[in-house]
C-alpha cells in the first residue's frame, strides 16, 4: 500500500518528500526522524568531513558488492560442478543397476559391479562434500549480503534523513532569507545515484542466489532461508530511496496570489541511474488544504484538490550533461481556491495550503512500479496586495519554527525571543543588505512585548503568535509584524544604501532619540523609523534658542514611500538647512552627498517650458531665536530653504511679505515669492 512522506513544510518521513506504492505490495520502512525548532538539529561534523566520510563508505560498499558478486560466480561454478558430479553418479547408479539386474552374472561382471560400487561410494562422498561446501558458501554469501544491506541501510538513513533533510531545511529557511547553497543537491544526487546502483546490484545478487537455491534446494540442518527476507528488505530500501528522492528543487512562491503566474521545478535524483528517463513520467500538480495534507499521512492521496491550477501537468526531461531528470513548470497559475470555514479570529491569511506533486513510473523493465508524491512548503493564498504582510507573517513563522515530522501544518503558539530575533535579523538582512544589531533587536523586543523599558535580555522570554501579528501595539491600530514589515519594505525600496552605510539609525524610540540629541551640538540630526506611522521615517534634530540658550529637539512629520518616490531622502536632507551634522558629529554632505541627485544645467529655449523642481522645507521655520547661520555647502535649487537662507536682503524682505500659513492663498504666494 502507498506510504506517506512530507518534506519539512509538511510531515513524515523526514527527508522524504514522497510516498510510493510498490506493485508487489511491499511495505515502506519507517525512516528515522530528525528535526528541531529554529534549525537546532545542525550536525556537529563539518560538511567537508561528512562528504569525505560518505564517499569512503560508498567506496567500501562498492568493494563489498564486487566481492559478493565474485562469491556468487564462484558459487555458481561450484553448483555447476555439483550438477556434473551428480550426473556422473546418476550414470554410475544406472550402470550398476543394469549389471545387478542381469540373470547370468559372470566373474567379469562381478568385478565390474565391485568397481562400480566403489565409484558410486567415491562419487557419493564427493557429492556430500560438495553439498556441504555449497551450503556453507551459501550461508557465507547470505551473511555478506546481510552485512552489506545493514550498512546500506545506515548510510541511506544518513544521506536521506540527515543530508537531504538538512538541504530541505536550508531550502525552507531560504524562504525567510537565509543564504542557500542549492548546488549541494548535485552532491546529494551523486550519493543517491551510487546508493541506487549498489542497492540494485545487491538486489540482483540476492535474486540470483534465490534462483540457484530453487534449482538446487539445499538447506542446512535447522537453518532458516534468509533470502526471501533479504529480498523484501532490500526492495523496501530501494523503494525508500526512490520515493525520498522525488523532491521539489525549486519551491513555488509561499505567498501565492490568484491569477498570477508562478513556477516550480520537481526532480527525481535517481531517475537517470534507474533508467526512469527511458519512459519519461508525467507529473501533475494540485493544491490541497491543511486537512487534506493530514489525509496524506493516512495514505489517502486520491482526488485531493482545493482549487484549480492551470498548466498543471508536465513531462520529466532528462538532461544528459547534468544527469538530471526533472520537470520545470513555467506557467502555473492558480485560478480558484476553496477555503475552509474560519473560527474565532482566524483570517484567510492564517490558512495554509500546499502544492501536491504526483507521478507514477516503473523501474527494472516494469518489475517495480511506484506511485510517488511530494508536498511543497506551506503557501498562503491571497487575492489582494494588502493581504501580503499578514500572509508573510504566517509563512515566516512557519518556516522558522516548524518541527520536523509535525502534523501538517502545526507550529508552536509561542517561541523564545532568541529564535524570533534570529528570524527577524535574517529577513531584514536579506531584504535590505544589512542585518540588525543587538541594540536594534532589543528595541524590537521592547516593542513586541509592549514593554515601556528596554530590558537587557529578552532572549528567554516567550512571544506568542498573537503578540507577533494579531494584537495591535499599544495605542496603535497596527500589529508588531505590520510595523516591522513596512519598515523592511520602505528600507528595501528607498533606503537600502543609506541603511547599508549606517546613515540610518532607524530602530530608536522617540525618548531615546531626544536624549541622544540633547547632548549633541546644535543642528545635529538622526533618522529613525516612526513609531506611529507604518513605513515612516522621521528626522529628529536639535536646535538651540539663541535668546534663551535653551536646547530643543524637533521631530519632522514622517516621510513614507510616497514621499520618497517624489524626492529621495538624501535630497530632502540636502534641502533642509537646519540639518548639518548626522549623529553623532558627521557632516551631512560627507554622509549623503554621494546620494544627492545631480543638478543639471539647462539652457532655456525660447518658447519652451521652463522645468521646475520640488524641494523640502519645514513649514513655519525658522522660528524666532532658532535661525541657523550656516549654509549647506551643496548647491541648492533656487527656491529651496537652503537657497533662501543665503539670499540677498532684497530676497529675504520679499520672503517676509508672504501671506501667513493660514491664508487660503499661502501655497500660490509661497511659490510665486520664490521667483
Amino acid at each position: 500500500p502507498p506510504g506517506g512522506g512530507v518534506p519539512p513544510g509538511g510531515g513524515v518521513p523526514p527527508g522524504g518528500g514522497g510516498a510510493a506504492g510498490l506493485q508487489q505490495q511491499q511495505q515502506q520502512q519507517e525512516p528515522m526522524s530528525t528535526s528541531g525548532i529554529a534549525d537546532q538539529q545542525q550536525q556537529q561534523q563539518p560538511p567537508h568531513h561528512n562528504t569525505t566520510d560518505i564517499l569512503d563508505q560508498l567506496k567500501e560498499l562498492t568493494e563489498k558488492t564486487t566481492e559478493s558478486a565474485n562469491d556468487l560466480r564462484y558459487l555458481e561454478q561450484e553448483q555447476e560442478s555439483f550438477f556434473i558430479s551428480y550426473h556422473e553418479c546418476t550414470k554410475i547408479n544406472a550402470q550398476l543397476s543394469h549389471l545387478t539386474n542381469q540373470q547370468h552374472v559372470t566373474p567379469q561382471h562381478q568385478e565390474m559391479i565391485a568397481n562400480m560400487e566403489k565409484k558410486k561410494q567415491i562419487g557419493e562422498q564427493e557429492l556430500s562434500v560438495k553439498v556441504s561446501g555449497l551450503v556453507q558458501r551459501r550461508l557465507a554469501l547470505v551473511e555478506k549480503l546481510q552485512q552489506t544491506l545493514d550498512r546500506l541501510m545506515l548510510l541511506q538513513q544518513r544521506i536521506l534523513d540527515q543530508e537531504l533533510t538538512r538541504w530541505k531545511r536550508d531550502q525552507q529557511m531560504a524562504g525567510n532569507g537565509r543564504p542557500f547553497n542549492d548546488k549541494k543537491l548535485d552532491q546529494i544526487q551523486e550519493w543517491c545515484e551510487q546508493l541506487a546502483e549498489i542497492i540494485w546490484q545487491n538486489r540482483h545478487q540476492i535474486k540470483e542466489c534465490e534462483r540457484h537455491c530453487t534449482k538446487l534446494p539445499l538447506q542446512a540442518p535447522g537453518g532458516v532461508d534468509m533470502l526471501p527476507s533479504l529480498n523484501q528488505h532490500i526492495t523496501r530500501l530501494l523503494s525508500s530511496l526512490v520515493t525520498s528522492t522525488f523532491i521539489i528543487e525549486k519551491e513555488p512562491p509561499q505567498v501565492m496570489k490568484t491569477n498570477t503566474r508562478f513556477t516550480a521545478t520537481v526532480r527525481l535524483l535517481v531517475g537517470g541511474k534507474l533508467s526512469v528517463n527511458m519512459t519519461p513520467p508525467q507529473v501533475t500538480v494540485s493544491i490541497i488544504s491543511e486537512a487534506q495534507a493530514n489525509g496524506l499521512l493516512k495514505n489517502d492521496i486520491k482526488n485531493h484538490h482545493s482549487g484549480e491550477i492551470l498548466n498543471s501537468s508536465g513531462t520529466m526531461e532528462y538532461i544528459q550533461s547534468s544527469r538530471q531528470l526533472s520537470v520545470n513548470f513555467r506557467n502555473l497559475q492558480l485560478k480558484k481556491i476553496k477555503r475552509a470555514e474560519k473560527k474565532g479570529t482566524e483570517s484567510v491569511m492564517d490558512e495554509k495550503f500546499a502544492l501536491l506533486f504526483q507521478s507514477t513510473f516503473s523501474v527494472g523493465g516494469g518489475e517495480l512500479g511506484f506511485q510517488v508524491w511530494t508536498l511543497s512548503l506551506p503557501v498562503v493564498v491571497i487575492v489582494h496586495g494588502n493581504q501580503e504582510p499578514h500572509a508573510w507573517a504566517t509563512i515566516s513563522w512557519d518556516n522558522a519554527f516548524s518541527e520536523q515530522g509535525r502534523v501538517p501544518f502545526h507550529v508552536p503558539e509561542k517561541v523564545p525571543w532568541s529564535v524570533i530575533s534570529e528570524m527577524l535579523d535574517v529577513k531584514f538582512r536579506a531584504s535590505t543588505g544589512r542585518g540588525l544589531t543587538q541594540d536594534n533587536l532589543t528595541f524590537l523586543a521592547s516593542k513586541a512585548f509592549r514593554s515601556g523599558n528596554q530590558l537587557s535580555d529578552y532572549s528567554n522570554q516567550y512571544l506568542s503568535w498573537t503578540q507577533f501579528c494579531k494584537e495591535p501595539l499599544l495605542d496603535r491600530n497596527f500589529t508588531f509584524w505590520e510595523w516591522f514589515f513596512q519598515v523592511m519594505k520602505v528600507t528595501r525600496e528607498h533606503l537600502r544604501q543609506l541603511w547599508v552605510d549606517g546613515s540610518i539609525l532607524g530602530f530608536v524610540g522617540r525618548r531615546q532619540a531626544e536624549e541622544m540629541l540633547m547632548s549633541s551640538p546644535s543642528d545635529t540630526f538622526l533618522l529613525r523609523f516612526s513609531d506611529s506611522e507604518m513605513g515612516g521615517v522621521t528626522i529628529a534634530w536639535t536646535s538651540e534658542d539663541t535668546n534663551t540658550d535653551q536646547r530643543e529637539v524637533f521631530m519632522l512629520q514622517p516621510f513614507t514611500s510616497k514621499d520618497f518616490a517624489i524626492r529621495p531622502l538624501a535630497d530632502r536632507i540636502s534641502d533642509l538647512r537646519q540639518l548639518n551634522y548626522l549623529y553623532p558629529n558627521i557632516n551631512k554632505d560627507q554622509a549623503f552627498s554621494k546620494y544627492y541627485t545631480p543638478v543639471s544645467e539647462t539652457t532655456h529655449v525660447p518658447g519652451a517650458y521652463i522645468p521646475s523642481g520640488v524641494v523640502t522645507h519645514v513649514l513655519g521655520w525658522p522660528k524666532p531665536g532658532l535661525e541657523t547661520n550656516s549654509c549647506p555647502t551643496t548647491p541648492a535649487p533656487m527656491g529651496s530653504p537652503a537657497a533662501s537662507s543665503c539670499a540677498t536682503p532684497l530676497q529675504q524682505n520679499a520672503g517676509e511679505q508672504k501671506p501667513s500659513m493660514d491664508s487660503p492663498i499661502f501655497d500660490a504666494a509661497n511659490v510665486l515669492a520664490d521667483f
